[in-house]
């Protein structure tokens, strides 16, 4: 079975309009794509902005099983946004297209694995006979997958299936956020501010009257004394707040000190299938997380997974197929709100789908627990691993527990992302202060 993996790491249904990245950000985006390696197996063709260093295609084919003299990569020719992210003008580029027919050599396409499967995905497929092999073709071609990652979206899906969400609302003009913002503040609450598309809360800020809230999921807090002091932020902040284009803006009830957790699930035709679940790790926005989680007992678990599988078989219903993240959070009174939906491959696929599927293995799954954790900086990523293994810590397929470096940003700011495989999460603990030893900031 021949799978055609693409990986458009930053499209414009996750984080909104792409002019508006800067080249970090779009260089932090194309090391993130090369994940898709993750994924591969044997004879499967690979889509990326780049060709993929041959240290880290071998580290990771190294511990998949992979073939890596098997796969086929195809990197289309920069496009509007350069070479670092894949855009739907670089996917539609007609001597790729012909170039990935050539690799391909008459094989047929039975499966289209995509970061995010929009309708630039489906366009490729249909031109390469294969329009078949993109779950939820029809609703992805019609600009579905903007509907299921939409902030404003998800409030509407949740309220209407019944799953609880933070107070707040939808706004479409300014007087209508200034007016929701100070109702929540005027009853003593903090808020957050979401832009409609974003992703790693890059898109949320809070705003408080004590300048002390930690503004945990958000770039930043601001204070903000008075309805004027509201008016003067919403005026200021507009653009922003609207994505540079209009969208709408959702403002919600900002719980202090509560623990963002996810299920995630696989939609197909006929159901949904729970991938894993997971607890993400904040400073202020994303930078890890712990799966399984830690913090909620198995009622919450239980209830996170329950109400999470009603928010799929809504977006099921729409015509979504594939991968779906549910996130929420877990206040200090132990109320669970959801918060989003993200249907693409997420930044915890890879952990369910290759970490705990094809190094640890169905058998020991269930005993081991993976933290992840971004911005360990080290010399290079050949000397990290060199080092990682002569301190013992590499994964060890025996064991099924070891240290794992899932992504190599070095070429954006000499960081990898590293995984720790462990029995519990306090041996995982462990070893992640073991392995900072080994690179002292």
């Amino acid at each position: 079975m021949t799978t055609l993996c693409i990986g458009n790491n930053r499209t414009e249904e996750m984080v909104g309009d792409l002019t508006g990245m800067t080249p970090l950000e779009r260089l932090f985006a194309g090391c993130g794509a090369q994940r898709m390696l993750w994924f591969a197996e044997d004879g499967d063709v690979l889509v990326l902005p780049w060709g993929p260093d041959p240290v880290y295609l071998g580290y990771v084919t190294g511990l998949t099983g992979t073939r890596a003299e098997s796969l086929t990569f195809v990197v289309p020719p920069p496009g509007v946004e350069g070479a670092d992210i894949i855009t739907p003008d670089r996917l539609a580029e007609p001597g790729f297209r012909e170039e990935l027919r050539r690799a391909l050599a008459g094989r047929p396409v039975e499966r289209v694995l995509a970061i995010s499967p929009n309708a630039a995905v489906v366009d490729l497929a249909a031109a390469l006979g294969a329009e078949h092999a993109v779950p939820g073709h029809a609703f992805a071609a019609q600009g579905g997958n903007a509907l299921v990652n939409s902030k404003a979206v998800f409030r509407a899906l949740a309220a209407g299936a019944g799953v609880p969400i933070p107070p707040g609302t939808v706004a479409t003009s300014p007087q209508q956020v200034e007016a929701a913002v100070n109702g929540l503040l005027e009853q003593g609450h903090s808020v957050m501010m979401k832009v409609e598309y974003q992703a790693g809360g890059f898109g949320n800020e809070v705003l408080a009257r004590d300048e002390d809230v930690t503004p945990l999921g958000a770039q930043r807090v601001v204070s903000l004394a008075d309805r004027a002091a509201v008016a003067g932020y919403v005026a200021e902040r507009w653009t922003w707040l609207t994505g540079g284009r209009g969208q709408r803006v959702v403002v919600e009830r900002y719980f202090t000190d509560a623990v963002p957790v996810y299920a995630e699930f696989v939609i197909g035709d006929h159901g949904s299938v729970l991938s894993g679940c997971g607890e993400m790790v904040m400073d202020p926005v994303v930078v890890g997380e712990i799966t399984p989680p830690v913090t909620p007992d198995a009622g919450v678990r239980a209830e996170l997974v329950h109400q999470a599988s009603r928010l799929c078989e809504s977006l099921r219903v729409l015509g979504y197929r594939g991968t779906v993240s549910a996130d929420a959070i877990l206040t200090p009174k132990g109320e669970l709100y959801f918060s989003e939906t993200n249907g693409r491959l997420t930044g915890s696929t890879h952990l369910h789908d290759a970490l705990f599927a094809r190094l640890v293995g169905a058998d020991h799954r269930s005993a081991r627990v993976i933290l992840e954790l971004a911005g360990l900086r080290v010399p290079s990523f050949p000397e990290a691993v060199e080092a990682l293994e002569r301190a013992g810590l590499a994964f060890d397929p025996q064991t099924r527990t070891g240290v794992v470096f899932s992504c190599d940003f070095a070429p954006a700011d000499g960081s990898v992302m590293y995984c720790v495989i462990a029995e519990d999460a306090e041996a995982a603990r462990a070893a992640e202060r073991r392995l900072t030893e080994l690179f002292p900031r």
